[in-house]
């Protein structure tokens, strides 16, 4: 590997680095979030939010507890938005965290490999393979900057709220 195809793994590898960084970091937010709604304290909220072991089930289960009868709608909406918007963040976080890396030989651009397997009516389909070139490392980058805005976000939430901190 060249050291221009080396530098370029390396910003890749930094950047994933930090988008799992701040998926995380936001992730938990959703514990104080769980912990307001049920009404609860934040170590049983903990013991919750580490049970289900999705981010999905996680959302689900925020977004349940907002949406259950007699919530206000300046608690529940405020929070739904957030959830919302959390979920459309998590596409390109899995996509860099469900695959494998190598190498375009011609570009020295790395590729992802989608470890993942897509059943059709007739057969299968497996690791389908995305270029990652300057644009989607621009994308990356938007995005660990979006999730560093829902962060700020979540916690004025929270503190706005009076949930436990």
């Amino acid at each position: 590997m060249s050291e221009d195809h080396q530098s370029r793994f390396d910003r890749l590898i930094l950047l994933v680095g930090r988008l799992n960084y701040m998926w995380t970091n936001t992730e938990s937010l959703l514990i104080h979030l769980i912990a307001g709604l049920s009404g609860t304290n934040k170590d049983v909220a903990v013991i919750i939010f580490l049970t289900l072991n999705t981010t999905r089930a996680r959302v689900d289960l925020v977004e349940r507890l907002a949406k259950m009868e007699g919530r206000p709608a300046d608690i529940r909406d405020p929070i739904l938005e957030r959830t919302q918007r959390l979920s459309k963040l998590s596409s390109i976080r899995n996509r860099y965290n469900h695959c494998i890396y190598s190498f375009d030989a011609e570009s020295g651009n790395p590729k992802t490999i989608l470890m993942r397997i897509s059943d059709r009516k007739t057969d299968i389909k497996l690791g389908r393979e995305d270029t990652v070139d300057d644009k989607a490392i621009k994308e990356i980058e938007d995005i660990v900057d979006q999730l560093s805005a829902a962060n700020r976000d979540i916690w004025k939430l929270i503190k706005q709220l009076g949930f436990p901190i």
